[in-house]
């Protein structure tokens, strides 16, 4: 019954589009995040959704379920995104004024080269580009291009006088110092977003453009649904100690590399079967694909070899939930990235349909079963049965088969 009164909402293209250059004009890489939460709990409130903060500040927002339930506690829900970013973190003061830097996250240093930054001190903030060692081809000719690619081929230039390790500290810069680099974003015409941080800034601005059309629009919300949005995912912790107990199944909201050899593309809904955490639960995503193609959403499959997202993070810390991502399929991830409005569009219809299913499973909605009895099946008798050819007997074969006469047969 509940999901006969599911519809597909239209998602709002303006709001996505200002929320998403909004999120990009906020620095947030991981470990500095306390802006970009602020302004997060700003839309929320617009948007009437109540939340609360964890200590850190992952944001556990809940969309209160508007039909009846026969039970007194039903499960919930939650769908998770992340508000850090990758960005890097001054290691070394040189002699020369120059800074080394640590990334924050996992990220190639390729991606870093000739990018403008922001260096946040402790009392106000610096602009620089990060270089390689041997910037100048005038200088260095053709070694320029013999230098290996990691971080400590790399330093941050300051834009200011600054040409000692003395200069560098007068103007309060300190090994710790929060690098940011800047998103640098385009939208063009033909539908198409460049941009640094698309992961997962596409993703959470698709989570709350969902949200406002669910509010706005009245649908039914058969279960609570928690919006949790991150600040640690990039350096791996993510939604490890945000899912309550009542949650039963888990949507990550992610970005989806496009390459050669994989699935993703940047139309649609990407939903990866698997990544490096191994397989999302299979009701859920092939539950997720059937709404895509009972909706008229475009759907992508996909395996993840070197991935982990806040879904994966949530079963490794203990939480006891059915597992699933929705991806926004990204050219050139991790570096300057590029997707398609009409993706970010399919994935917030996606999710709005979501808050609106209620369980994937009925028996979820007991912690507990006490018998396989109704447990669920993920094939069915015929699938379980085994072809085979059936082979002869050997011995017969080989010592022949006994007369009734108890002699042998020739």
């Amino acid at each position: 019954m509940e999901e006969l009164r599911m519809r597909k909402l239209v998602i709002n293209d303006e709001y996505l589009k200002t929320t998403l250059l909004e999120l990009l004009a906020i620095p947030s890489p991981a470990g500095l995040t306390d802006e970009i939460v602020h302004y997060t709990g700003a839309k929320l409130e617009a948007l009437g959704v109540s939340y609360e903060l964890t200590r850190r500040g992952t944001i556990r927002a809940v969309l209160r379920r508007n039909m009846p339930e026969r039970r007194r506690d039903p499960p919930a829900c939650a769908i998770v995104s992340h508000l850090d970013t990758l960005g890097a973190m001054v290691r070394e003061i040189k002699p020369n004024g120059r800074l080394s830097l640590m990334p924050v996250g996992t990220w190639s240093s390729r991606w870093a080269e000739g990018g403008r930054v922001t260096l946040f001190t402790e009392s106000g903030r610096e602009r620089g580009s990060v270089l390689p060692l041997k910037a100048s081809g005038h200088v260095y000719n053709e070694a320029i291009d013999s230098q290996p690619v990691e971080w400590d081929q790399l330093e941050l230039r300051v834009d200011a006088e600054i040409h000692s390790e003395a200069e560098a500290r007068a103007h309060g810069i300190q090994i710790g110092d929060f690098v940011a680099f800047d998103p640098n974003p385009e939208m063009l015409d033909n539908g198409y977003i460049v941009s640094r941080h698309l992961d997962d800034k596409a993703g959470v601005a698709a989570v709350l453009a969902a949200v406002k059309a669910v509010v706005e629009g009245r649908a039914p919300i058969p279960m609570d649904c928690h919006l949790v949005f991150t600040i640690s995912e990039e350096v791996g912790s993510g939604a490890r100690a945000v899912i309550e107990a009542d949650v039963s199944e888990v949507i990550g909201v992610d970005i989806g590399p496009v390459a050669a050899g994989q699935g993703a593309k940047e139309y649609g809904v990407t939903i990866p079967l698997m990544d490096s955490a191994g397989p999302h639960d299979y009701h859920l995503t092939r539950r997720l694909l059937r709404l895509c193609d009972e909706h008229d959403i475009p759907s992508h499959r996909d395996v993840f070899r070197f991935y982990h997202s806040d879904a994966g993070a949530a079963v490794s810390a203990g939480a006891d939930v059915r597992t699933a991502l929705l991806c926004f399929g990204t050219d050139a991830s991790h570096g300057y990235e590029r997707t398609h409005m009409s993706t970010l569009l399919n994935l917030a219809e996606l999710l709005a349909l979501y808050m609106q299913s209620g369980p994937t499973i009925a028996e979820d909605r007991q912690r507990r079963l006490d018998s396989v009895e109704s447990f669920s099946h993920q094939l069915d008798a015929e699938q379980l049965t085994r072809p085979g050819t059936t082979l002869p007997d050997a011995g017969e074969l080989v010592r022949g088969v006994d007369t009734p006469e108890g002699g042998k047969e020739e």
